[in-house]
């Protein structure tokens, strides 16, 4: 049988919390959700919540344990092998990270790959959804990301991807992982609370570093890429858009904000093309492969690098 959304736009916002094939049609491209995105908002109050819950060391080291995997998840994985293929593995590890990406609450896998090979597609002219130099800076950092005609995945943009059900279901149900990281975060906290209770942490504490502080952290440091590296920092390669490499942004991202040199050449495993240019992500990517749980990572051409044919 097969199951018939809710009719009311409404419900249907409400139902697309959990479940992205309920959500309402785009009707203006630069509208944003409001309905739908006030888990987003949200999760920004609830870091007010450190006033109440106090902080400890515990707290502190899970917050950024969990914003150092999951940013390694998205600039590894949901950036440079789901929507680049920049090197390959198993499908075991793709579903692993697709995992861990998905619990940075950026939504599915599918979602975001696509959207990022449309951006190359369209970088920085009025099709780009986050173009700063069309839609200005406050859009290209976050309106974007909640307007109605954003959420929908184009799925034509990802054959080989839509091709996994197990990610076709992350990308469709892409509340359940954080859901589950949420209450796990809790949990522990509680169990800490009970029999570690020199670490002074607690459920609601860890909850609020762990989750709510390290996911907007997270999400803020992300969109930076479409915002401040399209509009502050050196461009060493004459690309076709607005594209600039930032030190400070590629330390906060693993890598992520040598982007003049990654619209240079995107389907490269590595984005910090010179020795000083400090790319974590590769160095870690390195040395997956050593493992043998990622392999044929590709290379910059000698040609790229020099700048020859720019």
């Amino acid at each position: 049988m097969v199951s018939r959304l809710p009719s009311r736009p409404l419900t249907r916002q409400l139902v697309a919390w959990f479940d992205n094939a309920a959500g309402v049609a785009a009707d203006d491209p630069r509208r944003i959700d409001w309905l739908r995105v006030v888990p987003f908002v949200g999760l920004h109050l609830a870091c007010i919540a450190v006033w109440w819950v106090g902080v400890s060391g515990a707290a502190i080291a899970t917050a950024l344990a969990l914003y150092l995997l999951r940013m390694f998840a998205v600039t590894a994985f949901y950036h440079r092998y789901f929507s680049h293929r920049a090197f390959k593995t198993s499908r075991a590890v793709q579903l692993v990270f697709a995992v861990l990406g998905a619990a940075a609450v950026q939504r599915g896998p599918l979602w975001w790959a696509a959207h990022h090979r449309h951006h190359h597609a369209h970088a920085d002219r009025q099709t780009d959804a986050h173009s700063p130099r069309h839609h200005g800076f406050v859009w290209s950092h976050v309106g974007w990301f909640l307007a109605r005609a954003s959420f929908a995945t184009k799925i034509a943009l990802v054959p080989d991807l839509a091709s996994y059900p197990e990610l076709r279901w992350l990308d469709r149900f892409d509340a359940a992982v954080p859901a589950v990281l949420a209450a796990s975060l809790y949990a522990a906290g509680a169990a800490l609370e009970r029999f570690a209770p020199s670490l002074g942490t607690d459920g609601l504490q860890l909850l609020v570093w762990g989750f709510a502080i390290s996911t907007v952290a997270l999400w803020h440091a992300t969109f930076a890429v479409n915002s401040l590296a399209h509009t502050i920092g050196r461009r060493p390669f004459a690309t076709r858009d607005g594209s600039r490499n930032n030190l400070g942004l590629a330390l906060l991202t693993l890598g992520e904000g040598w982007h003049n040199n990654h619209h240079r050449y995107p389907s490269a495993a590595r984005q910090g093309f010179r020795w000083w240019e400090v790319d974590l992500t590769y160095y870690t990517l390195r040395l997956l492969a050593l493992t043998g749980l990622v392999w044929d990572l590709r290379p910059v051409p000698a040609a790229v690098r020099s700048g020859a044919g720019r």
